[in-house]
């Protein structure tokens, strides 16, 4: 498929791993944009417990732009693979065309929207008025640089499908690089507070767009952004989205169920209460990156090999995203569960914030060796091009379960904090054995799969 890796040959446990560690890396990378902004800041000598919280508020605005690069990006990747794959590269530059157009349109309309109603979906998502300068002094910095954050996360999608993910790591390690640099410098030395950490993040995803664009135009690309493709056509973006309303929503829902959170801490155990929260939503995203980052690596693999028809590579290929990320969630959950102070104090060391802290990552946390299961078999689906049951398993976690738990189990406990977080771990669970029941009788038992499955054991790691 490029010149460097052929998808559709050699051992497929080598070839994912090959593919897998540089996403890995770029998500882990990627995170720090917003890990590194809450580890200066919440050790920042005044303030540093509500600032904190305040940033953690933003987190939900924060989640809705990435959701609107995963739908252009994460829906018009997996179809521009199958696209190549049965050896169509025109169609796969016209869906590369139509998507970018889509991001930097999107990118272009959440500024405004957000210039506009931003100081009062602040107040919507749980802040008070002791928190809601800090998120006010980000928000406003942060608003300016959507636009980036939408070409650098939707576009860099379209390089790594191509199997050059050695180029899309490096999107994401010079922006989170020259954003580890830029924070303390912003932050501390300059005096900026808040709005130096925004500053530093919108300056580093320019950067970082500015490295996608001209990778997609250069003549390494096997897909290249073509003015001819940048109209957007009903016929090419409708599936693309489609296959992408999944992720979208796995994200946007991620967005929502942080405010739910945030709402309802508010209510019973106020700004301390938002603060420990902050951290457990970064202490997740260490475990929800990775796993990305694990499934769009094996994601080229799988959606190239099923559309040139290798189902017995695909079976293969999906085996063993399974066990990457299942062993992965499974050593994370335990370091979390068994070492949770040393994790809260990368953030804050107010003891306060420590008594609460502890026991809440705890009790949120229990359920997450689940989640290797659960992304790994969701993120097949989307692979494949299976949107309907993608979606609705996106919905099953957070919409049909987690937000009515947020407020049906604080009847039932004293302790309403607590109860506020063991919605978390009741659905992990549930929804995790949903999906592999979902993914092995639609799937698995598939008769064109189950026909090469004795093909398969010469070519599986």
């Amino acid at each position: 498929m490029t010149s460097k890796i052929n998808l559709g040959e050699g051992q497929v446990g080598k070839l994912i791993l090959k593919l897998a560690i540089p996403t890995v890396a770029s998500q882990i990378v990627n995170m720090l944009y917003n890990i590194v902004d809450r580890m200066y800041i919440g050790n920042m000598p005044t303030d540093g417990v509500l600032a904190l919280t305040g940033l953690g508020l933003c987190f939900p605005i924060i989640m809705i732009v990435s959701a609107f690069a995963s739908l252009f990006g994460m829906g018009g990747a997996p179809r521009a693979a199958i696209a190549m794959g049965k050896g169509d590269n025109k169609q796969a530059e016209l869906i590369l065309g139509n998507c970018t157009m889509c991001l930097i349109t999107s990118g272009i309309m959440m500024m405004i929207l957000l210039l506009i109603f931003g100081e009062s979906l602040l107040y919507m998502f749980g802040a008070s008025d002791q928190t809601i300068k800090f998120s006010i002094d980000y928000l406003q910095v942060y608003t300016f640089g959507t636009l980036f954050v939408q070409i650098a996360l939707g576009l860099n999608m379209f390089i790594t499908t191509q199997g050059f993910t050695k180029f899309s790591m490096l999107t994401v390690l010079i922006g989170a690089i020259l954003n580890i640099i830029l924070d303390p410098i912003f932050i501390f030395a300059f005096g900026m507070g808040v709005k130096g950490a925004a500053l530093a993040t919108i300056i580093s995803q320019g950067v970082s767009a500015t490295w996608v664009i001209w990778f997609l135009r250069s003549k390494k690309s096997k897909l290249k952004i073509r003015k001819q493709n940048l109209k957007i056509q009903p016929k090419v973006i409708l599936p693309v989205m489609a296959l992408g309303v999944s992720p979208f929503i796995m994200t946007s829902t991620e967005s929502i169920l942080n405010i739910v959170f945030n709402v309802s801490l508010a209510k019973y155990g106020g700004d301390l209460a938002i603060g420990a929260m902050t951290i457990i939503s970064s202490l997740m995203s260490m475990l929800m990156m990775p796993l990305q980052g694990i499934t769009q690596g094996a994601q080229p693999v799988i959606s190239y090999n099923f559309g040139a028809k290798k189902y017995d590579r695909v079976r293969s290929a999906i085996k063993v995203q399974v066990a990457i990320c299942a062993t992965f969630a499974i050593a994370f959950w335990f370091l979390l569960e068994t070492f949770p102070a040393t994790f809260i104090s990368i953030f804050n060391r107010d003891p306060e914030l420590m008594t609460l802290a502890i026991p809440s990552i705890r009790t949120y946390m229990f359920g997450i060796f689940a989640m290797g299961f659960q992304m790994a078999l969701q993120m097949s689906f989307i692979a494949l091009g299976y949107a309907k049951i993608s979606l609705f398993l996106a919905c099953l976690r957070k919409i049909i379960l987690l937000i009515p738990l947020i407020f049906i189990l604080p009847n039932f406990f004293d302790n309403k904090v607590f109860a506020v977080f063991l919605a978390e771990p009741i659905s992990d669970i549930v929804s995790a054995m949903a999906t592999i029941i979902a993914f092995f009788f639609m799937f698995w038992r598939k008769p064109e799969f189950k026909a090469t499955v004795s093909n398969s054991n010469n070519i599986a790691a």
